[in-house]
């Protein structure tokens, strides 16, 4: 490798980060733990993405969640708050998965009445 030159990264740094606040969900929706986590791990699969680990958490009887998908391409997360109807969710993902696939998984299951969705390209500059 000549000198100055970098050798090549077998799993680039950079990714698609996505930030969704979506709005008018069902309360019974954003309080089922285990429903929850199942639906965040279909959708890293959805992504083509590689679960290491989740964890969830209810906060009680039709309180919200907080919950982590840790992947080997980064993350996804949600927390909610029944009681508002809403839900944020976070994806991020590396390589060549596809976060937008995740995303349109839990809309389609949790049917938010409006989304705001942000997304970010994440990594070091490109020159």
């Amino acid at each position: 490798m000549p000198a100055g030159v970098a050798a090549p990264v077998a799993h680039a740094p950079s990714g698609q980060h996505v930030l969704a606040d979506l709005n008018g969900i069902s309360a019974e929706k954003l309080s089922n733990c285990a429903a929850l986590e199942t639906l965040l791990r279909g959708a890293a699969d959805a992504a083509g993405a590689q679960v290491l680990f989740s964890h969830f958490h209810a906060f009680g009887e039709g309180q919200g969640v907080t919950g982590v998908v840790l992947l080997a391409e980064s993350h996804i997360t949600i927390h909610t708050w029944p009681e508002c109807g809403f839900a944020a969710a976070d994806i991020f993902m590396c390589g060549n998965s596809q976060p937008e696939l995740a995303l349109a998984l839990i809309k389609k299951a949790l049917q938010p009445g409006s989304a705001h969705v942000h997304t970010a390209r994440r990594g070091p500059p490109v020159f």
